[in-house]
Parts: structure tokens; sequence; C-alpha cells
């Protein structure tokens, strides 16, 4: 695992944007591996910015993303369909057809796993994923568990991320208890691996995910098997590991 330190926010996020950009230049019809969350708000501005510039092109780029919550329409503004458009898709010249979320309003949950996941491998799997870091570990919605998932699956959300995302609905009540997500085996076939934490909040989890026992309970830790993860973190997050 390389490991880049910055000393903030927003140095992590233009890091993690040049990484993502230097992606692109190198092959204009990559696939995309892409995250939400406040995390990479940042780094998604960063991109828009350099698109602004003439510097990037995302005429060729394929996108498909972690997850997205289960029962969410796309015109609702808290689905990952909607925060995506809000936050790239709509200020890039990547074409909508060329960008794929889990849809949450498939009802069957093993239909809508399956055409994910073979939607993915019809694109020939992912060239760069992005993700963020759980307080509990989590990548994607894959939580804490006795076992890793392989694939792209339905997940019963734990009352910790409820918590952590209540502060985006009008109460914990609305927060969806359920979302699909790519499985571990999914983001592990994926070339490359960009993970992106900021905070001290996060320190111990960086510490435990990256420093301690690969472990299902800890999901994260399996990036330690992985053979290209770049981990981008800022002083704060990075505070706890050894040294």
């Amino acid at each position: 695992m390389r490991i880049i330190e910055t000393k903030d926010y927003n140095d992590m996020s233009k890091k993690a944007a040049n990484i993502l950009s230097a992606q692109v230049i190198m092959k204009p019809d990559c696939v995309l591996g892409l995250a939400t969350g406040s995390t990479p708000i940042g780094t998604y501005e960063k991109l828009v910015e350099w698109y602004e510039k003439g510097d990037l092109d995302f005429s060729q780029v394929t996108s498909v993303n972690l997850d997205e919550y289960k029962g969410l329409d796309r015109k609702n503004d808290q689905s990952y369909y909607y925060f995506m458009h809000e936050h790239l898709f709509n200020h890039v010249n990547i074409k909508e057809e060329n960008t794929n979320v889990p849809d949450g309003t498939q009802p069957d949950g093993e239909k809508e796993c399956a055409r994910y996941e073979e939607l993915i491998r019809s694109l020939g799997g992912v060239d760069l994923q992005l993700l963020g870091l759980g307080h509990n570990g989590h990548i994607g919605f894959n939580e804490p568990a006795d076992a890793f998932d392989k694939t792209t699956h339905c997940v019963d959300l734990t009352e910790s991320t409820i918590e952590a995302n209540k502060r985006f609905f009008a109460s914990a009540d609305e927060v969806p208890r359920q979302a699909y997500t790519m499985g571990i085996g999914t983001i592990m076939q994926a070339k490359k691996i960009l993970i992106i934490v900021s905070g001290e909040d996060k320190a111990d989890i960086v510490r435990d995910a990256f420093f301690g026992s690969v472990t299902p309970r800890v999901p994260a830790s399996i990036l330690q098997m992985h053979s290209d993860v770049t981990l981008v973190a800022d002083e704060a997050a990075l505070s706890k590991i050894p040294r």
C-alpha cells in the first residue's frame, strides 16, 4: 500500500483528484468506480474545476458507483444517483448513458444485484476504484460481518452507519435501512484502488484497517491484500499509524 500524507482536507482532495485525472488522461475510455459521502466532494470539485479549464475530457469515461440506498428514487435529493449528478456528472462531459448507479427502486434485490454485477463484468472491470472509509471500517456499504461478502448484494445498515448518515436526512427515521452495494470481492477485482480519508475522528479506524489484522469485522482491512492501493489521507487521519 502506498500512503500519501496531506496537510489537510483540501490538499487531500487535490492529490486524490490528481490520481483520478492521471487515470483519465492515460486511458480516456477507462472505467471509474466512484464513491459518495462527504469525503469525495472536494475531489469532485477539483475534477470539475480542471474540466472547466479544458484539462480533462470525460467523454469516453464510464462510471460505476459503489452503492445506492434501497427504496430511494433518483429524484430524491438523498439518493446517490442525485448526489453524483449534483457534484460531478452535471458539470462535466461524461455521457449519461455511461454513468451507472444501482437502481434503488428495484424491489427484487437479488435481481438488481445480479444485473449490476454482470454490468461491471461486461465493462471489463473497474480500472480505478475510489473509496471512502466509514468509522466502523465499512467500504461501500460493506458493514462489519463474520465473512467478506464477495459480490454486489443488499445489506442491512448498522445503527452506527444510520447514525452517521442521519445528518443528511430530516431525522434518523428517514434514513433507509438497506442499501445495494458492490461486494468486497467486486471491489478487490478493481485494477487500482484509491482510498481517501480525512479527519482526526478517522485516525483509529485508519490504524486498525491498514495496520491491524485482516478481518471481516473491519471490512477495509481486506485492502491490505490488494496489489495496488493508494491511501491519500490528511495528517489528522494518519496521526495514530505506526511510524
